[in-house]
């Protein structure tokens, strides 16, 4: 059966979308003998390979003379400074909240955007879409629950998270176009493995390593983050990010699965109504963009 190349980046993505969430169900199992800098250490590490090999496997890169050097590097530097807090901030709720919480708290990070591209980047944005970022807004709220008995403060982590990730897409589109996206998640991934290494060691530490059993779970979860990556790039090489953003929002069911299989979490409570506010609110971020981006072709 032939795919279409639109219907074969969407399998990329939810197959990447699959592998993030196995990595962060192999985070929070590690996360009570190991702390989230040195996981975050750990992950980046692993996760060089396979940047290495999507870099290679970049056909810009190589028509522009397999160029190392970044000018924007200081803005390099910046980008894996923030990635390195957003890994660690996401890393460390895992191990303090539930599985489907957490994840769902950072999908806040296309509402973050919006704002921050506005800031940053000068974009216009019309009322539509801020009252999509209003509505996933009051999600996010309902979802971290202030006010509300079983509010805990740690649910403000996957918050501060889903922030630095949108910064870190945003600094992404700073960046010189005609450097490859390749060597961008590259740069990323070095600078934030040093991050993290610098992380731990000012605050828990490295654990020693308790058995061999340990390392493959570390090896898998760089394993599955740094695939996960290299399936996005592709599929964004495939399709355009507005035929594929809808699907990311599958995300949550399926983290909600897979807390609920591993680790026999359901928390019904926290995330509905909020995810659902949550889900609607970027949708209508999406849907606006790809109107827009209609009517300048047109």
């Amino acid at each position: 059966m032939h795919l279409s190349r639109t219907t074969l980046a969407i399998c990329y993505s939810m197959i990447a979308l699959v592998l993030f969430d196995s990595m962060g169900l192999i985070i929070k199992h590690l996360s009570g003998a190991y702390g989230a800098a040195e996981l975050s250490a750990y992950r980046n590490l692993f996760g060089l390979i396979p940047a290495a090999i999507a870099l290679w496997s970049s056909r810009a890169w190589h028509q522009a003379g397999r160029r190392w050097h970044l000018r924007q590097w200081k803005l390099a530097l910046l980008r894996g400074f923030i990635l390195t807090f957003a890994q660690y901030f996401f890393y460390l709720s895992l191990g303090l909240l539930s599985f489907a919480t957490a994840s769902t708290i950072t999908y806040a990070n296309a509402l973050f955007m919006v704002a921050l591209a506005a800031v940053l980047l000068g974009e216009k944005v019309g009322p539509v879409r801020w009252a999509a970022v209003l509505v996933g807004f009051v999600g996010v709220i309902l979802v971290v629950g202030p006010g509300r008995d079983t509010f805990t403060p740690a649910a403000l982590l996957p918050l501060a998270a889903a922030a630095c990730y949108a910064l870190t897409g945003v600094t992404a589109r700073m960046m010189d176009a005609e450097v490859p996206t390749g060597l961008i998640n590259l740069y990323s991934s070095a600078l934030a493995a040093i991050g993290a290494l610098l992380l731990a060691v000012l605050t828990t530490g490295f654990s020693p390593l308790r058995d061999t059993g340990d390392l493959i779970w570390i090896g898998g979860m760089g394993a599955f983050g740094g695939t996960a990556v290299l399936l996005l790039i592709a599929a964004y090489r495939m399709a355009e990010q507005s035929d594929l953003a809808p699907f990311s929002y599958f995300g949550i069911p399926i983290a909600f699965v897979f807390g609920w299989a591993f680790f026999d979490e359901a928390p019904w409570g926290e995330l509905f109504p909020g995810a659902l506010l949550i889900i609607v609110g970027g949708l209508l971020i999406i849907w606006r963009e790809r109107r827009l981006r209609r009517a300048e072709r047109a």
